[in-house]
């Protein structure tokens, strides 16, 4: 049983097909003031059917068919305006560059905005809801630990998840015979539907007998691990809610995915190279007149199996970071005016590709970490080895979920949360989750976000 449905994902993307054609004939019918002829829509739909699989890929970009949290929510109505005006600007490429559906719709690609944007926004905001069943499951969650916290927390504060929990039972605090009366609880109520339950917690052991008893005498009943539901509802893992034999038993490797992850990586990697040879001068020029420093850097990191490699950036700080932060845990550095651009453009890592054609780095995969700052990790967050199991990328799970990574400084805990995310990529990867990751990374490039 899984408590947070991914039907509601493709329930959005298929109402939104839906308004993308009410919207086209809508717009038809504004434009020639009369409910447009079955031959005038038809020979609008056929090129436009192109164009609506094209933006569903950049809703996808934007983020909407994501997990709608309270931030985004309250984003929404700008997040969908600009979408669809790139989409329009996209549409109206389409038709310069393909003359051949013999449509130049100028004035109905603007109309199509001024219609296509309330009916979207009226979809996703009021009709979209009231689909979704408003009856929550309700259940008991039997855990410690702040995640487990942050787990109750996030589920009270949002009515948009299809269930809620009745009882939240401390067992760190609570005595046994209460955690045992809230497993007799589960039983006799036919309310309660699911019982969510940290595994390893011996707390809840004493009371496995009375759920055990419980999951044959109702007509609807699920157990449910916590430390999956948290990976549901957070995606990531619950670090303190998994062990290291939690660890050893998901975190595995694939022969045949490797094989598949590295051609991926070498044919699009060398292309990305080849590519950006043409800014090579640009930013040689910009950092000469700028500062007239080094143009590349070369760092030492930790790669695959803890072997050091060692990657090239374009230089965009005063000085080559090597991590040795002293007491103050934050480099003595500066970003320079050019490395910022650098930076917010991401053009700073393009060397990085001729290290993913080499294999020190993968497309995909864990940041890879200064020598000296993943000493200090290694000793002070458990489970922090587990990173190296898999080729450290460009980018990342990591990356992309998490906002607040401490770039040239030391922080034990967001790289614990940062390493959450990253064991959440290493117990799922495979090369749909890979493909996802990158799209996202294409997202927040062109957003410029987290730099």
């Amino acid at each position: 049983m899984s408590l947070v449905p991914k039907r509601e994902y493709v329930v959005l993307l298929l109402g939104d097909v839906i308004v993308f054609i009410v919207s086209l004939w809508a717009t038809l019918a504004l434009r020639y003031l009369s409910a447009p002829s079955q031959e005038l829509f038809t020979l609008h739909l056929v090129p436009f059917s192109f164009l609506f699989a094209a933006w569903a890929v950049i809703f996808f970009l934007a983020g909407l068919y994501g997990r709608h949290t309270r931030l985004f929510r309250s984003r929404l109505a700008a997040t969908i305006f600009y979408t669809q005006i790139i989409n329009m600007a996209l549409a109206a490429l389409f038709f310069f560059f393909i003359p051949a559906f013999g449509l130049a719709p100028k004035t109905i690609l603007v109309l199509y905005l001024v219609v296509s944007f309330p009916l979207i926004f009226l979809w996703r905001v009021t009709l979209y809801p009231h689909l979704r069943s408003r009856k929550r499951l309700r259940g008991v969650l039997l855990a410690s630990g702040p995640d487990a916290h942050a787990l109750a927390q996030e589920i009270a504060g949002d009515a948009r998840y299809p269930f809620a929990f009745e009882y939240i039972v401390d067992t760190a605090h609570a005595p046994s015979h209460e955690v045992i009366q809230q497993a007799c609880r589960v039983a006799e109520e036919d309310d309660v539907t699911f019982l969510v339950v940290d595994f390893s917690d011996k707390a809840v052991a004493a009371a496995l007998p009375i759920i055990y008893n419980a999951a044959f005498h109702k007509r609807r009943f699920s157990l449910l691990d916590a430390a999956e539901l948290y990976q549901e509802v957070f995606d990531r893992e619950p670090l303190s809610l998994i062990n290291y034999e939690w660890v050893l038993a998901n975190v595995s490797t694939s022969r045949i995915y490797d094989v598949l992850k590295r051609t991926i990586d070498v044919v699009c990697a060398l292309m990305g190279a080849i590519i950006s040879l043409i800014f090579y001068p640009f930013v040689y020029l910009a950092i000469k007149l700028d500062d007239g420093g080094d143009i590349f850097i070369v760092q030492e990191r930790v790669g695959r199996f803890q072997r050091p490699i060692r990657i090239l950036k374009f230089r965009s700080m005063s000085g080559n970071d090597e991590g040795n932060y002293g007491t103050s845990g934050k480099s003595n550095l500066t970003v320079t005016r050019v490395g910022k651009w650098l930076r917010t453009m991401r053009i700073d890592e393009f060397p990085q590709l001729w290290n993913v054609v080499r294999g020190d780095l993968s497309l995909v995969g864990p940041r890879p970490e200064l020598p000296a700052l993943a000493a200090q990790y290694n000793a002070r967050i458990p489970y922090y080895n587990a990173r190296y199991l898999v080729a450290p990328g460009l980018t990342g799970w990591a990356q992309v979920r998490h906002d607040h990574d401490p770039h040239h400084g030391t922080d034990i805990v967001e790289t614990k949360e940062k390493l959450s995310y990253d064991l959440y990529y290493l117990a799922h990867r495979s090369l749909l989750l890979d493909i996802f990751i990158m799209l996202q990374t294409v997202r927040i490039f062109v957003t410029a976000r987290g730099t």
